[in-house]
């Protein structure tokens, strides 16, 4: 398979760029879609702003869905201090130190932008000693300090800036000459722009996949419920392509595809399983089985509503998820093919 990474990986570091926090998603489900009716994809979108792109397939009376999801994680203005200092509210699971002393931008509903930067309310060890160490990382002890001049909570009430607005963390997004790519969201990006890479090998290539094939761009998947609902009816087998992670005690690397056996919601289908492992073998592609303890997907949350589908999970390994994330353009390759083999062999 010649696949086109200069375009998949053009396609991630504006995607990577383009904030969409959970709940705050439109700029980057619009540039999906416009990707995939650009290739020839037909689009739709769900009542909750999810995007289906579809290719028709040889088999019409059933259909196989893949899914990933352009929601990242972020932060909300919980509350305005009255020292002009920000406290923020977390979108998605992580932990609070992963994000202190990073960039972010406040938008606020008007559409304005500020820049600032996260730290704790003990920051300068100067001031406060060994406390700037010992200080515990949590909501209460860790605020934006915002890049205007205010003082108290009123200054920061007169820029536009409310308890509700969505808070940006900087991607600090990087593609090394090595092939590394290092940045925030990988969790999904990189899932996603390996869809893009399906949909753009199958539309060049001119191939119809077996059955018709949908391609699921959940919005809410850090908040558990983005593949609930809205699946096209005729799905019967569902492939959630979304982050391996590796780390002590797990197999998965960030250079090969990760075929999931089970997570925290539990195992996924055996069979869909064993298929997967068999293409790859037999497309001689660097893979890996792995475990989660500590994972959901798409795939879980499409489960837990009820679904009646197979249900499978693979996707590229990302070193230290949802913190300081890395991949390997091999691993983003390897899910790309690994998603090909699967739909031409149904």
């Amino acid at each position: 398979m010649n696949i086109s990474m200069d375009y998949v990986l053009e396609k991630l570091e504006i995607l990577l760029k383009t904030p969409s926090p959970t709940g705050n998603t439109e700029k980057a489900i619009n540039f999906v879609e416009n990707e995939f009716r650009t290739l020839g994809l037909t689009t739709k979108r769900t009542n909750k702003n999810a995007l289906i792109a579809t290719i028709e397939g040889k088999n019409k009376e059933k259909e196989i869905t893949l899914s990933g999801h352009v929601d990242t994680l972020g932060g909300m203005v919980k509350e305005i201090k009255g020292n002009g200092r920000l406290k923020i509210t977390q979108l998605g699971g992580y932990v609070w130190n992963t994000i202190e002393g990073e960039h972010v931008e406040i938008e606020t509903l008007e559409g304005k932008k500020y820049t600032g930067t996260f730290m704790t309310t003990k920051a300068s060890s100067h001031v406060h000693g060994e406390e700037t160490e010992t200080i515990k990382r949590n909501m209460e002890n860790m605020e934006i300090r915002i890049d205007e001049i205010v003082n108290t909570a009123e200054d920061v009430k007169e820029l536009g800036i409310n308890v509700g607005d969505f808070v940006f963390f900087d991607p600090r997004c990087i593609f090394t000459n090595s092939g590394f790519i290092k940045s925030r969201h990988l969790d999904d990006k990189a899932g996603v722009a390996a869809l893009l890479g399906i949909g753009k090998y199958l539309m060049e290539n001119n191939i119809k996949p077996e059955y018709t094939t949908n391609f699921f761009i959940s919005n809410y998947e850090e908040v558990g419920h983005g593949a609930a609902a809205s699946i096209p009816e005729k799905t019967f087998e569902f492939i959630a392509v979304d982050m391996a992670a590796p780390g002590e005690g797990q197999t998965s690397d960030e250079f090969s595809v990760t075929i999931c056996a089970k997570d925290s919601s539990g195992p996924y289908d055996y069979g869909l399983r064993k298929n997967l492992i068999n293409l790859a073998k037999e497309n001689n592609l660097n893979y890996k089985i792995d475990i989660y303890p500590y994972y959901g997907s798409d795939g879980s949350a499409a489960l837990r509503a009820g679904h009646d589908f197979k249900v499978g999970l693979i996707g590229p390994g990302v070193d230290a998820s949802h913190s300081f994330e890395r991949t390997h353009r091999d691993a983003i390759e390897n899910t790309i093919k690994l998603g090909i083999a699967y739909l031409m062999s149904k």
